[in-house]
């Protein structure tokens, strides 16, 4: 039985995904932000399958780790939010052509840099959680970019509860995903092979975020979501223009 990928691409795509676990288990999010780009370029069957296979995965190992920080109407409010945002996406990438979303989104997440920057924060309530929950769903479903939306609403909370409620988010979006592309027949055996042999690299990323996490949590995590969710915006921004 042939390999799906060649063991070149393997090799490079455990590296991708390896600094992107390493950046979702010190952030709470990351993973697809880090590696979507890359991998597309690496071989589309990478994406999105694989992928939302192994952050499965990891949402499960880093909520397991931070759940004694999340709270449990976080959850509640924020799978709500999620579920509805993944249904308008879906809707609107039956109407408007998808290649229009990823600028949308990256200007979006560019305005809502800065608008953290001028000072004003968002209160944590759950109707904004509703929302901000809606619009990572809806980011996520039509640009693969569904984490700075909840990351910058958590924006003043410590480090554990970021990532604890961010994972717990993430492990309904990520299987309500799956459950999708499987019955569109774009997750089978071949991305099942691939997504068992990078899985490794989640364990690795996992482990050395342990040490990552603790550093961010010193007074870094603020000025760190910025600066992913700010490249992130603007990578999705210049893919779509070159």
């Amino acid at each position: 039985m042939e390999f799906p990928i060649s063991i070149t691409v393997l090799c490079i795509a455990y590296g991708v995904v390896f600094i992107g676990a390493v950046l979702q288990g010190s952030l709470g999010f990351g993973l697809g932000t880090f590696a979507v780009p890359l991998l597309v370029l690496l071989n589309p069957i990478l994406v999105p399958g694989p992928l939302l296979f192994l952050a499965f995965f990891l949402a499960i190992l880093i909520y397991r780790r931070e759940k004694a920080a999340v709270k449990t109407q976080d959850l509640k409010w924020g799978i709500m939010g999620r579920f509805l945002g993944t249904v308008a996406g879906a809707l609107l990438l039956v109407i408007v052509p998808s290649e229009y979303f990823p600028p949308m989104v990256g200007l979006f997440v560019l305005l809502s840099l800065l608008f953290l920057s001028s000072g004003y924060r968002v209160r944590l309530t759950p109707r904004n959680l509703i929302s901000v929950g809606t619009l990572s769903g809806l980011m996520g479903t039509t640009a693969a970019i569904g984490g700075p939306p909840l990351a910058m609403l958590y924006y003043d909370q410590k480090g554990p509860r970021i990532r604890g409620t961010l994972s717990g988010i993430f492990i309904f979006g990520t299987i309500s995903a799956l459950i999708a592309l499987t019955f569109l027949g774009r997750f089978g055996r071949d991305e099942m092979i691939i997504s068992l042999s990078l899985l490794p690299a989640i364990l690795f990323g996992f482990v050395v975020s342990r040490h990552s996490a603790a550093f961010l949590d010193r007074g870094y995590i603020r000025p760190t979501i910025l600066t992913v969710s700010g490249i992130a915006a603007l990578i999705t921004i210049i893919e779509h223009f070159v």
